[in-house]
């Protein structure tokens, strides 16, 4: 792949990755709320499941989704759903659940395993790749896993770029409301709420792709 192929992706790697979404709520919330290793953890999560997106790009599951438009509308149901459980899960908890130290193993664990579920629940992902890698990928100039590789490459750094500055933004924003007293608690309180809503929001306009996907599908 030449430059100049390799900036025209960066290009639309980096418009997709800024608009708010799934991936975005979900690294930003474990920063949140559970600090910076567990926001990493997720960001890991996301950029496995985006490498996954691009091998079975190449392998024609994305195009299978495509032409399967039920597949597409459970998937953004299954999606929807999964996140809103996440969202429930956060406006219920209480601030004495967020006080282990973000270093824990199981909370890294989980949220690396969640991101990567979210990402791969994500149908939309499978159609970049298929609208895509038609694009920059050429298999008559050989190498296609090398040239895999630098969109794989290209897609993690862009990931890691924006993702991972949301991380430590959000996990500074923790640090400095992690105090002990009855103040710092109700602050952590709010958060979680806040938290919780921003993925309810996410999993209603998932859920409402779904319906408006449903009703495309019917009336064609």
């Amino acid at each position: 792949m030449n430059p100049a192929d390799l900036t025209l992706y960066f290009a639309l790697v980096l418009g997709i990755v800024l608009i708010p979404g799934m991936d975005m709520a979900f690294v930003v919330g474990h920063s949140l709320t559970g600090g910076l290793r567990a926001g990493l953890a997720a960001l890991g999560g996301v950029v496995a499941g985006a490498f996954c997106h691009l091998a079975m790009g190449a392998m024609g599951l994305a195009l299978l989704l495509q032409t399967l438009p039920g597949a597409f509308t459970i998937m953004l149901v299954a999606g929807a759903i999964y996140l809103g459980w996440l969202g429930w899960g956060l406006m219920r908890a209480e601030p004495s659940a967020t006080q282990a130290r973000p270093a824990d193993g199981p909370r890294a664990h989980s949220a690396f395993f969640g991101a990567m579920l979210t990402n791969l629940l994500n149908p939309k992902a499978y159609l970049f790749s298929l609208a895509v890698l038609p694009q920059f990928v050429h298999p008559e100039r050989g190498g296609l896993a090398l040239q895999l590789g630098a969109i794989g490459i290209v897609t993690a750094a862009t990931q890691i770029g924006v993702y991972g500055g949301l991380a430590w933004l959000a996990a500074g924003g923790r640090r400095r409301l992690g105090t002990a007293d009855a103040a710092g608690l109700r602050r952590q309180r709010l958060l979680l709420r806040g938290v919780g809503l921003l993925l309810w929001v996410t999993a209603l306009y998932t859920a409402w792709q779904a319906w408006h996907q449903a009703g495309t599908a019917a009336l064609g």
